[in-house]
């Protein structure tokens, strides 16, 4: 292999990139490794205050600019707003990562329509309209890449996070379909699933629940969210040029596949 081409495989200079959730946890982890890595960043979260922070964080990290966007996932108007302004900002958008999830859940057999559709507005519609608001702008990139972040809960038994890993196992069937019908047009779809990572999320459990998460992996501990960088980078860049309609499994081998 040409010793060039082999530099260039992760570079992403001057590729625009959306990442919701991106002021906390994996997603600020992946917008600050898209924007070492060159990109143009902009994270989306709900809270005005965490995106202006974020914005001011990632831009001394040099590299790639960024720009914070406050962005409800649950409201259509909303997406519409973020793709809007990542192309004025930026003149288009090579790269979307859909990271932001709501962990709301409800035993089974308790459920209310109200969580419900919380959940699901965030976890799944979401995701799906934010890809559709930016396909146009998707389909006029030279290297077009989704990444829609799941859960290694979408493989398992997930009683207690029911409505939570139905959603994401829903996103990952977006996932395939959207790779089959983007591929002409030169958009390739993946999907990466983490199993438990250090994040606010988990750390909403009980310790003893912590500690039952991080040890049921071969692994036996919790990721960083450092750890979820190469993966997303992988999938974004030209390292992973002939590969769409995939799950990247990163979850410490908890899930056999």
């Amino acid at each position: 292999m040409d010793p060039q081409k082999l530099k260039s495989l992760f570079d992403v200079s001057g590729r625009v990139a959306i990442v919701t959730g991106g002021t906390r946890g994996i997603g600020r982890a992946v917008a600050e490794g898209l924007v070492s890595a060159g990109a143009n960043v902009v994270v989306a979260s709900r809270k005005p205050e965490a995106c202006a922070e974020a914005e001011q964080h990632l831009q001394a990290l040099g590299g790639g600019d960024a720009l914070g966007v406050p962005t409800h996932m649950g409201e259509l108007g909303a997406l519409n707003r973020l793709t809007e302004v990542t192309v004025e900002r930026f003149g288009g958008i090579d790269i979307v990562i859909n990271n932001a999830a709501n962990a709301l859940t409800q035993p089974l057999g308790q459920f209310t329509p109200e969580a419900w559709q919380k959940s699901f507005d965030v976890n799944l519609r979401g995701p799906v309209f934010l890809v559709q608001s930016a396909l146009p702008h998707l389909e006029r990139s030279a290297h077009a890449a989704v990444v829609n972040v799941i859960s290694a809960g979408a493989f398992l038994f997930s009683a207690n996070v029911a409505m939570y890993g139905a959603a994401k196992a829903a996103l990952m069937g977006f996932t395939r379909s959207m790779a089959a019908d983007f591929a002409p047009r030169g958009i390739r779809v993946n999907a990466l699933a983490p199993g438990t990572v250090d994040t606010d999320m988990v750390r909403a459990n009980s310790p003893e629940a912590q500690q039952a998460m991080a040890n049921a992996s071969p692994l036996r501990r919790a990721a960083h969210p450092d750890e979820m960088v190469g993966p997303v980078l992988y999938l974004v860049s030209d390292a992973s040029s002939f590969m769409t309609g995939q799950v990247l499994l990163v979850d410490g081998g908890l899930t056999p596949h």
